[in-house]
């Protein structure tokens, strides 16, 4: 009787251990090997650097509070962009406490002068809390309070903006979108040219 346990355990132990160290070390090594050859950087994160120092990524949103750039939607995320905290909310269209987080965005965005409808990424957050992306008409109502405050002429700021849209991948997954820390990125150098 306690060979027949033995010989049936033994498979097994050995089938167990044998797929533990298959899928549980050599397949993400694997994974990490080819994700490295191939998109070094996506693999990376995405990472932007200015000669030796990171100074962001452009698949995680950061808060840019200057009026001086582009700003991002809000984030859920912690004390905001916090990638230990990421999360949405999770309240309802019918919640209290999403009307009381959403009110004082939407009096910023009228009180930097933006009238008619506000599109709704400027006031409520992603999914994630960490989205990088803005639809193209609520980085163009921005523009006006950018062009100002730099000194720049607004049609040279909503070109830019335009310049910046990404379309969806094969023109039919996803949304029109413009990742705000490239087009900030590229409004320095605008800036400074």
């Amino acid at each position: 009787m306690s060979s027949d346990f033995t010989s049936a355990v033994r498979p097994a132990i050995v089938m167990t251990i044998l797929f533990a160290l298959l899928l549980g070390i050599g397949y993400p090594l694997a994974m990490t090997g080819i994700g490295q050859a191939i998109f070094p950087g996506a693999a990376n994160g995405s990472l932007v650097r200015d000669g030796d120092r990171v100074i962001g990524s452009t698949v995680i949103g950061q808060a840019f509070v200057s009026d001086r750039y582009f700003q991002t939607r809000p984030s859920a995320a912690g004390k905001g962009y916090d990638g230990l905290a990421s999360s949405g909310s999770n309240l309802g269209p019918a919640s209290q406490a999403l009307t009381d987080r959403v009110k004082p965005d939407v009096e910023k965005r009228r009180a930097e002068g933006v009238t008619g409808p506000l599109p709704a990424d400027l006031a409520t957050a992603s999914g994630s809390g960490l989205d990088p992306d803005l639809s193209p008409a609520a980085a163009l109502v921005q523009a006006a309070r950018v062009a100002r405050v730099r000194g720049l002429p607004e049609a040279r700021v909503r070109a830019l903006v335009e310049q910046s849209v990404e379309t969806p991948l094969f023109g039919i997954l996803g949304e029109p979108r413009v990742n705000v820390f490239e087009l900030n990125r590229a409004l320095d150098r605008l800036s400074k040219g």
